[in-house]
């Protein structure tokens, strides 16, 4: 599998580096810059991209609006990005074309090497990754309004933050030590009541369910 990374700092991006291939990832090209990200995009076309949202020279959202500009070029692309804090724009941003592919994780996730590999390797696959805290905050933003996700039991919230995040019905069962079939009910429940249509696509279904999480209404 063939990777592409944009990372500016040099200890993180070398070590990156190093983790990726540990684990037989392919590494393309490993920049850091915006520019540099472009053009390895354009002309590697590789299997996934990790990219920084802040890359020289703005050092604003350049990875991330180069690795839009690349899926808007090449749908589909598969893009996990990294970022320092949460901002919800840029989840948005990334989910806003609905094609699938995508991540948003903290950095402080990469120290995990199993859960950071996991990551991109779904991602890889077309599924989505999304960190616990961004859904956290996507589901407070949404709980504290008078709306139909107020309508759901404590427990169908944890199964809701655990499928946005990109987790199969077996592994939120795994998780919360119950059975897959207890999960399928309340994915069943969850839909029902946030009014979106049952899928057996847990990429499709997640990014409706963010989608729907973080309209503004």
């Amino acid at each position: 599998m063939r990777v592409v990374l944009a990372e500016d700092l040099f200890l993180l991006r070398d070590g990156l580096v190093r983790l990726l291939q540990a684990h037989d990832f392919e590494i393309a090209a490993a920049v850091e810059t915006g520019p540099e990200l472009a053009r390895a995009l354009a002309e590697l076309q590789p299997d996934v991209a990790v990219v920084d949202v802040r890359l020289p020279p703005t050092h604003t959202d350049e990875g991330l609006q180069c690795a839009l500009d690349a899926r808007r070029d090449r749908p589909g692309l598969p893009v996990l990005v990294l970022s320092q804090h949460v901002e919800q724009l840029y989840a948005r941003e990334l989910l806003a074309d609905g094609s699938g592919g995508v991540g948003y994780l903290l950095k402080d996730r990469v120290f995990d090497a199993g859960q950071f590999v996991d990551a991109v390797r779904r991602v890889a696959g077309g599924g989505t990754a999304m960190d616990p805290q961004v859904i956290q905050q996507l589901l407070a933003r949404r709980a504290a309004d008078d709306r139909p996700l107020g309508r759901l039991t404590p427990r169908e919230l944890e199964v809701l933050e655990l499928m946005a995040q990109g987790r199969t019905n077996a592994a939120i069962a795994e998780r919360l030590v119950v059975t897959e079939r207890a999960i399928a009910k309340h994915t069943s429940n969850i839909f029902a009541k946030l009014g979106l249509e049952v899928s057996d696509d847990d990429n499709r279904r997640v990014l409706a369910v963010l989608a729907y999480l973080d309209q503004d209404r």
